[in-house]
């Protein structure tokens, strides 16, 4: 804003300066050119006498009588003034130094012009020759306030104007700057509130200019910083309790070793299993903690070319082992040259996660399709099984972390909450997307699309 205002003063300034200067300079040649040529026409006039006195001169003068100039002298060439148009106080007989005289005797055409006082004061003088010789000179002399009057009006009327244009700037820059002010005042104070923990306020936004727009860009990152923070308590929350379930169950088992006299090496081998397989279930959480974080904090291997089939291949035929206990088939169908950009351990974890979902909560003696397809530049894996299905109002929030559909049969099938999280997050990171549906035959499906990776890139 201050900036504005010294442009705005300094365009004002130099208002008041230039044209002025301009039109005082117009005004001089305009002199100039008129003075100049009353002059001349004098001096040609008297070029034809080849002597000067004051009776031929006075004879030659009739247009000088019409010239309008305030006085004109005419002299010889020792400069004794021969003719003078003023009336009163001639100076007719007498002897001229006025400079432009006495250069105009040594053959020099001169003009001068000052504006003093509010006047013009113009001056001219020429030479007057016969036969080469110089036989005398003319001067001429014009004292004008007309046009010096309105080159004062006209200097007066941009001063008005300038003031007047400086009057509504300064109260428009008065009002700007309280508006402004206003506005980063409530700015600062909505930064300062969330600075202090309260995400949930918000910067009033009003109007479409530059502050407006840096409130609503900061309302949009309060808005962000409201989610991550709901997000990263609702997480630690659920953390807390994940991890407080299974230490609970350990020191259960302890107290009940501890407290039991006579407890026989049967019932001790079984406490102790279920305590391994406590400590089994707080070491798995604990991981994908730390690979969720790993993927927070953007700490990704490079991605190189790698061909899906194989990986498929393999972890289908580790969770041929897991489906026989409940009579579950799984079968495949795939696409060969399914080359994506990512690592094997990512692919390894994202096939795995799903199926083993699909596997958990899939019905006894049911069945998990596979498929791996290339389409649109995509590799596509759908993974797909006839249990039960996702309760519609729950897959907006399946891959959210720590969501389960069914809290208790999730925990008793020894998930963590956390698999679909790793994967949702996983697949973003390599640009890809994954969504989850219900069949219309009944069961769930999941859809991962990863971009192929182009032909010729390093394979890994």
């Amino acid at each position: 804003m201050l900036s504005y205002i010294l442009v705005i003063a300094a365009v004002l300034v130099l208002l008041n300066i230039y044209p002025p200067l301009v039109s005082e300079d117009l005004v001089f040649r305009s002199k100039a050119n008129t003075l100049q040529s009353s002059v001349l026409v004098i001096v040609s006039s008297l070029s034809g006498l080849e002597r000067l006195t004051e009776e031929n001169v006075a004879d030659a003068m009739t247009l000088a009588q019409e010239a309008g100039l305030s006085r004109m002298l005419v002299t010889d060439a020792a400069g004794k003034i021969l003719f003078d148009t003023r009336e009163t106080g001639s100076a007719v007989g007498q002897y001229t130094f006025y400079t432009e005289v006495v250069q105009a005797l040594t053959g020099k055409d001169v003009f001068t012009c000052r504006y003093e006082n509010n006047a013009f004061r113009s001056r001219a003088s020429s030479p007057v020759l016969y036969q080469n010789q110089i036989i005398g000179a003319v001067y001429a002399y014009e004292y004008d306030t007309e046009e010096a009057a309105l080159l004062v009006g006209f200097q007066n009327n941009i001063f008005r104007i300038s003031c007047v244009i400086g009057g509504v700037v300064l109260v428009f820059s008065v009002l700007m700057s309280r508006a402004l002010t206003g506005q980063i005042s409530e700015l600062l104070e909505a930064i300062r509130r969330v600075r202090e923990g309260a995400y949930s306020h918000r910067a009033a936004v009003r109007g479409h200019d530059e502050i407006s727009q840096i409130g609503e860009e900061f309302n949009s990152l309060a808005d962000r910083l409201q989610k991550t923070e709901e997000s990263r308590r609702r997480f630690v929350s659920d953390a807390s309790h994940e991890l407080k379930t299974p230490l609970a169950a350990i020191r259960l088992l302890t107290d009940s070793i501890l407290q039991t006299n006579n407890i026989d090496p049967a019932t001790t081998r079984e406490f102790v299993s279920d305590i391994g397989q406590e400590a089994e279930r707080l070491s798995r959480i604990t991981e994908d903690l730390l690979r969720l974080t790993r993927l927070d904090s953007d700490v990704l291997e490079p991605a190189g070319a790698v061909d899906v089939l194989p990986v498929l291949q393999q972890v289908l035929r580790m969770m041929e082992l897991i489906a026989e206990d409940r009579n579950i088939s799984i079968t495949y169908q795939a696409e060969e040259g399914c080359r994506v950009l990512s690592t094997r351990d990512e692919l390894q974890q994202i096939i795995y996660n799903l199926t083993d979902n699909a596997v958990k909560y899939d019905r006894d003696g049911g069945r998990v399709e596979v498929r791996l397809t290339k389409r649109d530049g995509f590799a596509e894996l759908t993974v797909a099984d006839d249990g039960v299905g996702i309760p519609e109002e729950d897959i907006p929030r399946i891959f959210e972390r720590f969501y389960r559909v069914d809290k208790a049969r999730s925990r008793a099938a020894g998930g963590t909450g956390l698999g679909l999280s790793i994967v949702s997050d996983t697949v973003k990171k390599r640009n890809g997307t994954i969504t989850a549906a219900n069949r219309p035959v009944g069961g769930a499906v999941f859809t991962v699309r990863l971009p192929l990776a182009p032909e010729g890139g390093e394979r890994t």
